[in-house]
């Protein structure tokens, strides 16, 4: 007999108990849910990314859900999105960043519309600053648009997340079946054609995320 889907929320806060207390959602995506937590060792706010145990209990999506939580606790940059921890408790799989407050430059445009001239040049500023720190140490996002970037409230400052679908260039990219992953309305035109990307898609979704 199958059992109905239960939200994780309960499991996980006993799961995570005492380190973390779940407080609410902030978001969910194709590949997690976002929690907002307070880690009470070192008493602050933290964002904590959690896989779905039905798509952790998939070797090839916790993969890849993991290598996204290690390309982007290897970056260290004002404008990318800390990892703090990657864990597991119990059936959960997740990772912990800084919490960031504020919105996605998605929300943004939607709730307000366009940027003007003068903000949108400070964003995609801070935006082309993180990615071309992570090129320089081997990573493309392979995902840039506006709800991937994080504006702080008060300084306005944006931050770049989700490297959920990032490329190493070490990787062992080349040969076998690819994948057309991405978000179609900011893809490179050779990264919809399945076919090897570099730095340069990266720059072709930034000036996707411009023209938004």
């Amino acid at each position: 007999m199958s059992h109905p889907t239960i939200e994780p929320f309960t499991a996980l806060q006993e799961a995570l108990a005492p380190q973390y207390r779940l407080e609410r959602e902030l978001g969910r995506g194709g590949m997690g849910i976002v929690y907002l937590a307070h880690e009470v060792a070192l008493d602050r706010p933290v964002a904590l990314k959690l896989l779905p145990p039905d798509l952790a209990a998939e070797p090839e999506l916790r993969e890849r859900f993991l290598r996204e939580a290690r390309t982007a606790a290897r970056l260290s940059h004002p404008n990318i999105v800390p990892i703090f921890a990657v864990d597991r408790a119990a059936e959960f799989v997740f990772f912990v960043m800084a919490f960031v407050d504020g919105e996605t430059l998605g929300q943004r445009i939607r709730a307000r519309g366009p940027l003007p001239p003068s903000e949108t040049t400070r964003v995609l500023r801070d935006v082309a600053w993180a990615v071309g720190y992570a090129h320089a140490r081997g990573v493309i996002h392979r995902d840039l648009k506006a709800d991937n970037i994080l504006l702080e409230s008060g300084s306005g400052r944006a931050l770049v997340t989700d490297f959920g679908i990032a490329q190493v260039r070490t990787q062992a990219d080349a040969g076998g079946r690819r994948e057309i992953i991405g978000t179609a309305e900011y893809m490179s035109p050779e990264q919809a054609c399945g076919e090897m990307v570099d730095e340069r898609s990266d720059v072709y979704s930034l000036g996707g995320v411009g023209y938004h």
